[in-house]
């Protein structure tokens, strides 16, 4: 055996070399300016305001919510960055009117992670972007494995984030400072983040499919209220009768009126499982309904009144005031009844699919933001007669896809309808 240490040694086939992965990412732990306090005043908000005038480039904006605490979707802390101007954190419960930032911010970009998240609790307060950036949704484009906040920033700038505080109660006052470290830095280096993804975009020829993505961001509005979003009730896809449908939505629309009276999230007042439990078992007094588990706690006993009243105008309700087990105009039916109702449909959609996972492969990008798969089942349900490419391009159009998904998928779907 050689004892010259240049030597190379023998290796063993079965053990593989280990991987240099680079040097591990740097924390993220305190704004590099400072933690600043937070705005509470009209006077500060405004000193703020002129600060972000005076700044220069785009905007880094994000917002905290209480969800799973209080009812809605409102902000409870926004925060923003600009070169110039540093971080500012605003409480918007003293200060719900934020039109002299917005008016400050004038048509600068905004650069937001997630941006639909985001966007209409911002917008209660007076804040609507005229231009965009989502990192989030660039970072789909561009074909990273993970996209979360944390995830991207160390993939493409080496810090690593605190994590723990997103699902917190936001509504909380005064806000812990470690959490308003963590509200800060969310917004420290997303600029430097959107420069990153920016130039990953150039490179692979997406820069315009990015400008389009964030375009219809802007020009979709606030998202359109729910119709019969009590059919969102988790669990309730067994149960078979409309009578039961309308059990569960008359105990869903009292806990929803309960708890927006109360500005307490609708699970934690009661949760769904509670509900189809509820409806499962059909008690036929209010002593029944308490020797269900989640009725028997303290809160829902005081309530069995409500819940159970609203039980019985369910099940009292006219046949024909019975909500259908669909509403007119949901679209297709469950994909797995396909085969059964439409063989063709089923054989157009599985085409359509083998098809779009190829182009998502190729070019990098998750199947789901080719493509929106509702649009492609509802395409391949109901295709056009004639069904030629620009039938099915004007479909799209129509279905709100962008002119870039358009022309990368209008004549693989033209085959799969002909196939």
């Amino acid at each position: 055996m050689s004892t010259d240490p240049d030597a190379e040694l023998p290796t063993d086939p079965a053990v593989e070399p280990a991987v240099d992965e680079g040097p591990p990412p740097t924390p993220l732990l305190a704004p590099r300016d400072g933690l600043p306090p937070v705005i509470e005043t009209s006077t500060a908000l405004v000193a703020y305001a002129d600060a972000l005038a005076a700044g220069s480039g785009p905007v880094a904006v994000d917002a905290e919510r209480a969800s799973g605490y209080r009812y809605g979707q409102s902000a409870y802390l926004v925060q923003l960055r600009r070169v110039g101007a540093g971080t500012g954190l605003i409480d918007p419960v003293p200060l719900p009117d934020l039109t002299a930032v917005q008016t400050a911010i004038g048509d600068a970009e905004w650069v937001l992670h997630a941006a639909n998240q985001d966007l209409p609790c911002l917008a209660e307060l007076g804040l609507v972007p005229t231009r965009l950036f989502d990192t989030e949704l660039a970072a789909r484009l561009a074909g990273l494995p993970r996209v979360g906040l944390g995830a991207v920033v160390e993939s493409l700038l080496g810090l690593s984030l605190q994590k723990g505080h997103s699902a917190a109660d936001w509504s909380t006052r005064p806000l812990p400072a470690d959490w308003l470290v963590y509200a800060a830095l969310d917004v420290e280096v997303l600029v430097e983040l959107r420069d990153a993804l920016a130039q990953i975009l150039e490179e692979q020829g997406k820069t315009e499919w990015a400008r389009q993505e964030f375009a219809a961001i802007l020009t979709a509005g606030p998202p359109a209220p729910k119709v019969d979003p009590w059919r969102k009730t988790s669990g309730m896809h067994g149960l078979r009768s409309r009578r039961q449908l309308g059990m569960v939505r008359a105990l869903w629309q009292a806990r929803d009126e309960l708890a927006r009276r109360r500005d307490i999230a609708p699970g934690r007042v009661l949760p769904d499982a509670a509900i189809v439990s509820a409806v499962q078992a059909d008690p036929k007094n209010e002593g029944a309904l308490l020797e269900l588990p989640v009725f028997r706690g303290r809160a829902n006993r005081k309530l069995v009144t409500t819940w159970f009243g609203a039980l019985v105008r369910g099940r009292e309700l006219p046949e024909d005031q019975l909500p259908l087990h669909s509403r007119p105009g949901d679209g297709p039916p469950p994909v797995n009844r396909w085969a059964d109702r439409d063989p063709d449909a089923a054989t157009r959609l599985k085409a359509a699919r083998t098809a779009l996972a190829q182009v998502s492969e190729q070019w990098s990008v998750p199947v789901e933001n080719v493509l929106s798969p509702d649009l492609v089942r509802r395409l391949m349900w109901a295709p056009p007669r004639p069904a030629d490419a620009a039938a099915v391009a004007e479909v799209l159009r129509a279905g709100g896809a962008r002119e870039w998904q358009v022309e990368l998928t209008r004549d693989l779907l033209t085959e799969a309808i002909a196939g």
